[in-house]
């Protein structure tokens, strides 16, 4: 049987702890349904006794004290909320036992943006993983020795597991639960729970919004140009030109200040508009690739399912209604 430890962080987001105990346990239920042994011991471990989560407004009793467990195989760390930097900063008594357990054998598993709490261990360090895509710049300016994969629903290296933002944390729970218990559970748990299974990436969920927290001033004003003329085919020498700054230098400027570089940022901003545009409008591809500066359709499709890992035709489909083909 394998201990599963469920973490109860401060500034914890409730639901990430509920639905983390009720697969687990849940998987038990299916199993003894069938005549067969659990194969899960949940126990919720906590700092205290009870723990305030989500605001302050709910509390969370621990089965047991951290102090008091010596040993698990699987830690799962729920999602965290508020102020990212302080929400690590209340929850560092997790991670020498968190480091410990990791090195005498157990697995690790950040749920969305638990993930700033399994990176603060150190334990990441040199490795990939995945988070919510919303809090992408800050987890690359707090954990730059960190490879944080984009649009990927779940990451796994060497028994560090984490996943997507928000309800993408159910792919990385039913992975664990066909590990260990089986893909006839897994199937099962997916059906009961009304679950997507072998989901692999929140592309089609993220919103690009631009990364402009950096100080480098004329980098932000090639953003906002690049941002405002949308339907303007624009290259990187007309970028750098325009602000006085060799073609090198400046995509060495633009890609450590956005993390993109300008060709994909011109791309991620055009990508974005055409999303908006069929999400809202009647309009036909044909019709939102021009708007967007696109005169290639094959180019245009591309990048687009790149950016987003859906055709165009998906996407409209799958996100308005109206225009959706039957």
């Amino acid at each position: 049987m394998k201990h599963v430890s469920i973490l109860i962080p401060n500034e914890a987001v409730l639901a990430s702890i509920v639905d983390a105990r009720t697969i687990f346990t849940g998987a038990n239920d299916f199993l003894q349904s069938m005549g067969r042994e659990p194969v899960f011991e949940v126990q919720m471990i906590g700092l205290a006794w009870d723990t305030k989560v989500h605001n302050g407004m709910f509390s969370v009793h621990s089965d047991l004290l951290l102090s008091d467990l010596h040993r698990t195989d699987i830690i799962i760390i729920p999602a965290i909320s508020g102020d990212l930097e302080n929400a690590v900063k209340v929850n560092q008594e997790f991670v020498p036992w968190i480091i410990n357990q990791y090195n005498n054998g157990a697995e690790v598993a950040s749920l969305c943006i638990g993930s700033f709490i399994l990176a603060s261990t150190g334990l990441l360090n040199g490795r990939e993983c995945s988070s919510h895509w919303i809090t992408a710049e800050k987890f690359r300016a707090m954990f730059p020795e960190v490879t944080l994969v984009d649009g990927r629903i779940v990451t796994e290296q060497q028994g560090l597991y984490s996943s997507g933002g928000a309800t993408s944390y159910w792919s990385l729970l039913l992975l664990l639960i066909e590990k260990y218990a089986g893909r006839e559970i897994a199937i099962m748990a997916a059906k009961i729970y009304a679950l997507e299974i072998d989901r692999k990436s929140q592309s089609p969920f993220a919103m690009f919004t631009g990364q402009k927290k950096h100080e480098d001033d004329p980098i932000k004003q090639a953003q906002e140009y690049i941002e405002n003329n949308v339907t303007e085919k624009i290259s990187v020498e007309d970028l750098s030109s325009r602000y006085a700054i060799g073609r090198r230098h400046f995509e060495r400027r633009f890609k450590k200040a956005t993390n993109n570089t300008p060709v994909e940022y011109i791309q991620r901003v055009k990508i974005e508009a055409a999303k908006k545009q069929l999400e809202t409008s009647p309009k036909n591809i044909n019709e939102v690739m021009w708007e967007v500066g696109y005169t290639d359709a094959k180019a245009f499709r591309t990048v687009f399912k790149k950016i987003t890992g859906l055709s165009p035709i998906d996407y409209r489909n799958k996100y308005n209604k109206e225009a959706a083909v039957v």
